[in-house]
């Protein structure tokens, strides 16, 4: 693992950088030390500035600001700060991680291709271990991990290199210069305020910063306007998992999850190729009027390490019909979601050997938003670079795992050893100089966005754009200007073996 990127910047370089200038930004000193100062005192620092006819306070006057602290957005602001800036995290929760810990959704999916794992997603791996989190069951290809554990993990990794991390805040807005980015507007349990920085990362998972600044943008599926569907994943507690075992991989003789406790899932999906032992169960739920049929049509649940007796649940998927980019729509989800969620519980409680005495123990504090918005950058990645198994010069990671677009296409997967790679052109935008784009709301249309939202291929691109942030300031580039493939081989998360 290479820890060795780092950004020499001094002071008067800087203030070069940033021109000092009509935003008033002031940066700080790259000590590579953390550094903790009052809210107070950054006030007084960096002055106020005037947004909606009022005067509100300034936080932060940085090198690199960061919202939403999910797996890209915790990456970018770690990689960004380990290698010289200066940095603030935005996340509107009190924890990291995003989905992975707010969001019940567990364990990490794999990439399925040769030689993903770039450093940072490594480094993670090798962290929950060592708080006694062992990821990997030595059958499957997951990331078994414990959400308490994870965001413990990310606020260690944060502290380290001085991330200055601001929960409880949500982004509002954004203020230009011309194509220039140079302060966001946040609701912090004060109220408004705003954050000045070189370059902004969004890392919102919803586009909503490059939107918020003009970067141009799509939704839904290009054919029907649908997103994906969403889901309200939730954990249940006081399971029997050696009964639950038993019943379902000796008497039912499933052999779908090969994994023995605690490393153990069970599954089922209706109206697909794959047939379940559980279908039988499930159907007998809808035919007693204890679930519906959008109930039983996907239910699947994962054990989850050092929480004995609990699972996660990945159900329900709420219908289509439901929004994930319309907020009246994506409430009223949040309550039908709910309703589910407690008739799929009962139904496993009554019905399914070794959840007799179980019950939900927590539910998800996000709803599951597998895709809502997209920007439209550089590079726009589409099926084909899936099935063709693109290259490209600029090449920040790779990823195999399969098109799996719920309700639309699910896709065969790349033949063993497969793999396409994700460009940093489709991380950036022509219109906006000073924003990176990570995550799940990069630009890639409707289908090729199903295959590259897991998890790790989310923290390969934030660990990238973390990078070439800091790399950018450095080198007074633009950070739409950056050429990925002209930072030093030794200092990127990701160099193709293809070439």
């Amino acid at each position: 693992m290479d820890n060795s990127f780092e950004i020499p910047i001094s002071r008067r370089d800087i203030m070069k950088m940033t021109g000092m200038t009509a935003a008033g930004v002031i940066a700080a000193e790259t000590t590579g030390e953390p550094r903790i100062v009052s809210a107070a005192a950054n006030n007084r620092e960096n002055g106020t500035i005037k947004y909606a006819g009022r005067e509100i306070p300034v936080l932060y006057s940085v090198d690199v600001c960061v919202a939403g602290g999910g797996p890209s957005g915790t990456a970018a602001a770690v990689m960004a700060a380990r290698n010289g800036a200066r940095t603030v995290l935005i996340e509107r929760s009190v924890a990291l991680g995003g989905l992975a810990v707010l969001g019940c959704v567990y364990p990490f999916m794999d990439t399925l291709a040769p030689d993903s794992d770039t450093p940072y997603v490594a480094e993670v791996k090798e962290r929950l271990r060592q708080h006694g989190i062992e990821p990997f069951d030595g059958v499957t290809q997951q990331t078994w991990h414990n959400p308490e554990i994870l965001a413990l993990v990310y606020d260690e990794m944060c502290a380290e290199v001085g991330v200055e991390i601001l929960y409880q805040t949500v982004l509002v807005d954004t203020v230009l210069a011309g194509h220039t980015i140079t302060a966001c507007i946040v609701q912090t349990i004060a109220g408004l305020a705003a954050i000045r920085a070189r370059i902004f990362i969004d890392g919102t998972g919803d586009a909503f910063l490059a939107r918020a600044a003009g970067a141009p943008y799509e939704q839904g599926y290009e054919k029907t306007g649908n997103n994906q569907p969403l889901s309200f994943r939730f954990e249940m507690g006081g399971i029997d998992v050696e009964r639950l075992y038993r019943h379902v991989a000796v008497e039912l003789q499933e052999d779908w999850c090969r994994s023995k406790p605690p490393y153990f899932e069970i599954a089922e999906a209706m109206h697909r190729k794959q047939r379940y032992k559980l279908e039988e169960l499930m159907a007998r739920g809808v035919e007693s009027g204890e679930i519906t049929q959008e109930e039983a049509e996907y239910m699947q649940a994962y054990t989850i390490i050092g929480k004995n007796g609990v699972m996660s649940m990945n159900c329900p998927e709420i219908p289509v019909k439901f929004s994930a980019t319309d907020p009246v729509s994506y409430s009223k989800a949040v309550m039908y979601g709910r309703k589910m969620m407690h008739h799929i519980a009962g139904c496993l409680i009554r019905r399914l050997p070794g959840f007799e005495k179980a019950f939900i123990s927590r539910e998800a504090a996000m709803l599951g938003a597998r895709e809502s918005w997209r920007i439209r950058g550089r590079y726009y990645l589409t099926e084909s670079d899936y099935h063709n198994q693109s290259r490209f010069p600029d090449a920040v990671c790779r990823t195999a795992w399969f098109i799996d677009a719920h309700g639309e296409k699910v896709s065969e997967k790349l033949p063993a050893g497969g793999f396409y790679e994700i460009p940093y052109g489709s991380l950036v935008t022509e219109k906006i100089e000073n924003l990176i784009v990570a995550g799940r709301c990069i630009s890639a249309s409707f289908i090729l966005q199903a295959s590259m939202r897991i998890q790790p291929t989310c923290m390969s691109i934030g660990e990238a754009a973390g990078i070439a942030a800091a790399w950018g300031l450095s080198h007074k580039i633009a950070a739409n200007e950056i050429k990925w493939y002209a930072i030093p081989v030794g200092k990127r998360s990701y160099v193709s073996k293809m070439r």
